[in-house]
């Protein structure tokens, strides 16, 4: 009987070694991922040209492994002296702006809420941003979550969060789509944000797409179609 307990006891103290160790190796990991956050708004050209060409390429070359990728659905919006959000290209920036907000809060995985926004951005690409619920029913999506938010209470607050968020930045945005790694905006050089991202990683999982990368600056195509803040 004794025997049995002792073993029972080291079985137990085995198991405890073991996941002890597993949150550690999770937590070294998840430290070691390098910060990459994207300041954008609906129906800005340069935003959902970076979205659907640029950054959605990060899912498919191993980048997304080291990166803990952010995404800040707001960009150049202001708010009003009644509390409203006027938005640069309108009335469905406002709406495509919150949609992007309820999406990231309904599914806060990024593998999950990205493959939304990229959807409804590719729609924008097309001109057919108003057919932005059609994205539901191609990615197999329950609509409930997102579609309350948005028509509620819940789509403005999440908002509004995210217009202190951009509106803490330092040094302040000047234009979207802004693209800050570990902190640091890269400005005009976006474009090369595969490059700073591989740098910026200290880790020992180096993924495809940072083997053989030059660290310096390339000659990646230069990025256009920037939406300004305009004066206040």
């Amino acid at each position: 009987m004794e025997a049995h307990l002792h073993r029972s006891k080291n079985v137990l103290l085995l198991l405890v070694l073991i996941i002890s160790l597993a949150v550690t190796l999770v937590q070294s990991s998840a430290a070691q991922k390098v910060k990459l956050a994207l300041y954008y708004e609906a129906l800005c050209p340069g935003c959902t040209d970076f979205i659907i060409n640029d950054l959605s390429k990060i899912f498919d070359n191993g980048l997304i492994d080291i990166v803990d990728l952010k995404l800040s659905p707001y960009g150049n919006a202001k708010i009003s002296s009644n509390g409203t959000i006027v938005c640069q290209h309108g009335e469905w920036e406002c709406k495509l702006n919150t949609v992007g907000a309820c999406a990231i809060n309904t599914w806060p995985n990024v593998n999950d809420h990205f493959k939304f926004i990229h959807c409804v951005e590719s729609l924008s690409d097309d001109g057919k941003y108003r057919e932005w619920k059609t994205c539901f029913k191609k990615l197999k999506l329950d609509p409930k979550q997102v579609t309350e938010c948005f028509t509620g209470e819940l789509g403005h607050k999440l908002e509004l969060q995210y217009a202190d968020e951009i509106g803490a930045l330092k040094p302040p945005h000047e234009y979207v789509p802004w693209v800050v790694v570990d902190g640091k905006p890269l400005k005009e050089d976006i474009a090369n944000f595969v490059s700073y991202v591989c740098k910026a990683y200290k880790g020992s999982k180096v993924p495809q797409a940072c083997r053989g990368l030059s660290l310096k600056k390339d000659s990646a195509k230069p990025f256009n179609n920037m939406c300004y803040k305009e004066d206040k």
